[in-house]
């Protein structure tokens, strides 16, 4: 099992530079712990993100950090020019000594797009269309593209990304076409969700792969064998008791950063992660307790999905600082021990 962070950057109470200056301290505890990756979102207009411009942290974060792969989940591709994307993510695979890994993704709010002055009922035409320039700029030394947005004749590439062909792409797992599209492509995935949504995004994921091995191969992936990640909000303490406590403040005021925009723009959004605390955990997205209490829930969650990656979301809501690396000691020395022999990625892939 690897062991990942998802991550938003909230807006807290603290001025936005301390918490800037929290994270790179929790990156680097991250790294020591031996994690394997961390996931930066990208939201815009909302106080659920202090990182509209992700490219922007993970730069200081690749100087903050080693080992630890650095990306996105997920770029939101039709926001983008696609040329000043290719040279930003170049930059920063060159910056990690290629450790970005790059998450795409289509976005689902469409009062993110008003702040952009675009309009949402355009975006997979223009996801699809970018994704498309996006490999082209990795995979060639020139881009030739025409779509409806966008003309680019003969345009040179004169960063290429430092990993071959490319690096890797991740995409989020969710309805019928997140799982078909990552296999086609040769994606890492992630998923969120309740469990019996989870394990069914989950199940797909792997026929869908089985399925579209020649098209993966011919789109020149470097993924053989896909990490397939659920994403899990988790804190823990020192007794179930205290946890809760903590963690039920914390669930509310990141559901409430989480539907700010919405609420102000008069509806709710569309996601599969309850409001309520007890109902989140009762779901599955919310693993909350004592490291005993901890470890027993990934531990059945792991059994039941097979998933070869767990990624956390450590540091939520009202959550302080302390409380993050508190949460994340307890994790590091009493429950990651006891499951990272789990659904080992090697094991996965011969037993296909």
């Amino acid at each position: 099992m690897k062991f990942g962070v998802f991550d938003y950057i909230e807006k807290g109470d603290e001025p936005i530079h301390r918490t800037y200056s929290h994270r790179m301290d929790l990156l680097k505890a991250l790294e020591a712990a031996g994690f394997y990756g961390y996931h930066l979102s990208e939201h815009h207009a909302t106080p659920l993100s202090m990182t509209p411009s992700p490219s922007i942290f993970l730069a200081a974060a690749a100087r903050e950090t080693t080992k630890m792969r650095l990306g996105t989940l997920l770029t939101l591709l039709p926001l983008y020019h696609p040329m000043r994307l290719i040279e930003e993510l170049c930059m920063l695979d060159h910056l990690s000594d290629g450790r970005l890994d790059v998450g795409v993704g289509k976005g689902i709010s469409p009062f993110e797009f008003d702040a952009y002055n675009d309009d949402i009922k355009n975006a997979a035409e223009d996801f699809e269309h970018n994704f498309n320039i996006l490999h082209q700029g990795f995979t060639r030394d020139r881009v030739d593209y025409v779509s409806p947005r966008y003309t680019f004749k003969d345009v040179p590439v004169v960063i290429p990304p430092l990993q071959k062909p490319h690096p890797p792409f991740w995409y989020g797992l969710r309805g019928g076409y997140g799982p078909e599209f990552a296999a086609r492509h040769g994606m890492n995935g992630v998923t969120l969700g309740p469990d019996d949504r989870v394990e069914q995004i989950i199940t797909d994921f792997r026929v869908k792969w089985d399925m579209y091995e020649g098209e993966r191969t011919a789109f020149g992936s470097p993924v053989t064998a896909p990490i397939i990640g659920i994403m899990r909000s988790m804190f823990v303490a020192d007794t179930d008791a205290e946890a809760n406590r903590i963690a039920r403040t914390a669930h509310e005021k990141w559901f409430e950063n989480l539907a700010w925009l919405w609420k102000v723009r008069g509806t709710m959004p569309p996601i599969s992660i309850a409001p309520n605390f007890e109902q989140a955990k009762a779901s599955g997205t919310l693993v909350v307790g004592s490291p005993t209490t901890v470890k027993q829930i990934f531990k059945a969650q792991a059994q039941r999905f097979g998933h070869n990656y767990l990624v956390l979301l450590l540091a939520f809501g009202s959550l302080t600082h302390t409380e993050q690396m508190r949460s994340l000691e307890l994790f590091r020395t009493e429950v990651m021990p006891e499951i990272a022999g789990m659904n080992e990625p090697e094991v996965l892939a011969a037993a296909k």
